[in-house]
């Protein structure tokens, strides 16, 4: 109370409670003399308000630097992921770049060759980490820290509303405060002056008693409404005080609480971001480590002795050495002859005299020859490369005879639908193909003997049918060990002393992996006793369709039903599937969907 005493006697000096400063910035008095209790109340709330203002701006403006600090951090990282992208892009390109074309395959049999194409793969899963460490930036650091920035921008707006809501609501709890007290001021005045005016006359003689009776009563009435000012200025003092402390004590101090909560956690997510920034790095070294331990597998797998011994094994001519080479004396009359140990003694045997001019030219191995001129039957090369370069031309002759005995097959496989199936197509159609594929095989055939020959000779012996057969591939013995079945088309036949040739009225064969017998004379039915033996399942397959099977070689099917596969589509639009051992046959390949696999689940081959 006596702290409200005094405010009331400082009011009643006709100060403004808003001109704070005024009051602060009267003389200090002498040190001798305590502040009193008002005005140490006036200079802390002056300075609890001052402060609060201030500091507002301050810690907005810090925070505000805090956030643009996590969002230049954010774009330093999105620059480093940048530059790992780059620097992984470029060593996959160098990587590529010095990859074996197709003409270098012959790199690859050398030791020294494959360590550098092993250190090259090894360099692309190299540059495949420092995609990864791009990748994880990206989605640990710059992913979280963006989302993270929205998240303390709109928690710092909220926080600096309500700061600055309870500064209004404040500030204008003291304007009504100012109001209250003005009116206050006022109403005493007006008392005062009533007072006064009722004592004056009263005191008068020549003033009537009703006169000084309305006088009083004024005086009274003007008393009673200063008291009543009085008392709404006095609550509404103690309000204002209430909130004012609960402003500065309470409110005030919560909102500090949660920026600094706010800033603390900033300055946390900062931390884990620099962090995850080197654990990104550390993640990888071991794999980092794992290239690097490759490439020196690589480096140390180098073997000089098997690489020098694969130069010999490539280059070596398969000469012998030739003898010395006699003199010949032109001064004499006598028949020029050479050694018979000479390099071109082998050659010259049987063979008519050639002149010395021609007899140099037999020494071809110490010649260059004009490349443009290689012969058929590379005579041009020396024994040992003649015979892998021939060789190599008889095997890539026999893939294409397989290449072309697999479309006679499916030719014919096809042919066989058309002949059950009118519908589907004319089986006259594909004899045009089938022939031309035959005399393709036939000169195919003859092309791979003309080598065989050539090869044999490189050999020093005559071609023989169990070398011959035993030099190309497995595709004269499945032509040969395949039996033939009813068609239009020619096939190459076998003679006895080992020769091809082909006959009118052959016939092609069908796929290896059926294994069709020949027809027997019990049943004309190509599907009768000439396939007794069942195929084995080769995979399963779903119907995806119903399919009524109307045409003979056809089976019925329903929507979901499961069969097994016994024989793939061989380009003819048809699989051919068995429902169980006594029901089997063709249906469309797009009806159904196909697993083939031959250890699919549920899959039973049948003997």
């Amino acid at each position: 109370m006596m702290m409200h005493e005094e405010l009331f006697d400082f009011l009643s000096r006709q100060r403004s409670v808003g001109s704070l400063r005024w009051f602060l910035e009267e003389p200090d008095p002498p040190s001798a003399v305590p502040l009193t209790p008002l005005q140490e109340y006036l200079q802390r709330l002056l300075e609890m308000k001052m402060l609060s203002s201030d500091q507002f701006d301050n810690l907005e403006k810090h925070t505000q630097w805090g956030i643009d600090f996590v969002e230049k951090y954010t774009k330093f990282v999105k620059e480093r992921s940048e530059i790992e992208l780059n620097y992984a892009r470029q060593m996959r390109n160098l990587s590529k770049k010095y990859q074996p074309k197709k003409k270098d395959e012959d790199e690859n049999k050398y030791t020294w060759c494959r360590a550098f194409h092993s250190t090259l793969n090894e360099l692309n899963d190299y540059a495949g980490q420092h995609e990864v460490i791009a990748e994880n930036m990206m989605s640990q650091i710059i992913a979280e820290l963006t989302r993270y920035s929205q998240e303390i921008k709109t928690e710092r707006k909220t926080h600096f509303h309500d700061g600055r809501k309870a500064q209004q609501h404040i500030e204008a709890g003291w304007k009504q405060l100012e109001s209250c007290k003005r009116k206050f001021e006022r109403d005493c005045k007006e008392a005062d002056r009533a007072q006064q005016y009722f004592e004056k006359m009263d005191a008068d003689i020549n003033v009537t008693k009703a006169d000084v009776e309305k006088a009083r009563q004024q005086a009274q009435m003007r008393h009673q409404m200063a008291s009543d000012s009085k008392s709404e200025y006095s609550s509404y003092l103690q309000k204002f005080n209430q909130e004012q402390n609960e402003h500065y004590y309470t409110i005030i101090p919560n909102i500090f609480q949660k920026i600094q909560a706010m800033e603390e956690k900033r300055i946390e997510r900062m931390g884990e971001s620099l962090k995850t920034f080197a654990e990104v790095d550390r993640q990888i070294l071991p794999i980092i480590g794992k290239c690097l331990d490759g490439m020196t597998q690589a480096a140390e797998s180098i073997e000089s002795k098997t690489d020098s011994s694969q130069v010999i094994e490539s280059y070596k001519s398969g000469f012998e050495p030739p003898g010395d080479v006699e003199f010949e004396d032109y001064g004499q009359a006598m028949k020029r002859t050479v050694s018979e140990t000479s390099l071109t003694n082998s050659r010259s045997e049987n063979k008519p005299e050639r002149s010395s001019k021609s007899k140099t030219k037999t020494l071809w191995p110490f010649i260059k020859k004009n490349k443009g001129s290689n012969p058929e039957d590379f005579s041009h090369l020396p024994p040992e490369q003649r015979r892998k370069k021939l060789q190599a031309k008889i095997d890539d002759i026999n893939k294409d005879i397989q290449k072309e005995m697999d479309q006679r097959d499916a030719l014919t496989k096809m042919k066989e639908v058309y002949i059950k199936n009118p519908q589907m197509g004319d089986p006259n159609s594909v004899d045009p193909r089938l022939a031309e594929i035959a005399h393709n095989i036939e000169k195919l055939q003859v092309e791979a003997q003309k080598f065989e020959g050539w090869l044999a000779e490189v050999e020093g012996r005559m071609p023989v049918k169990s070398d011959t057969s035993r030099r190309t591939s497995t595709v004269y013995e499945t032509q040969n060990s395949t039996p033939p079945t009813n068609n239009n088309c020619a096939q190459d036949r076998e003679s006895p002393d080992g020769s091809y040739t082909e006959e009118p009225s052959s016939e092609v064969q069908t796929s290896n992996e059926s294994k069709v017998q020949p027809e027997t004379a019990e049943s004309g039915d190509e599907f009768d006793d000439a396939e007794e033996d069942m195929l084995p399942t080769i995979g399963t397959c779903k119907a995806l369709y119903p399919f009524e099977g109307h045409n003979e070689g056809t089976i019925a099917i329903t929507e979901g039903e499961l069969l097994y596969v016994i024989e793939e589509d061989k380009g003819d639009g048809w699989t051919r599937v068995r429902r169980n051992e006594e029901e089997e046959g063709y249906v469309p390949t797009s009806y159904v969907e196909v697993f083939l696999d031959s250890n699919a689940k549920g899959a039973i081959t049948y003997i």
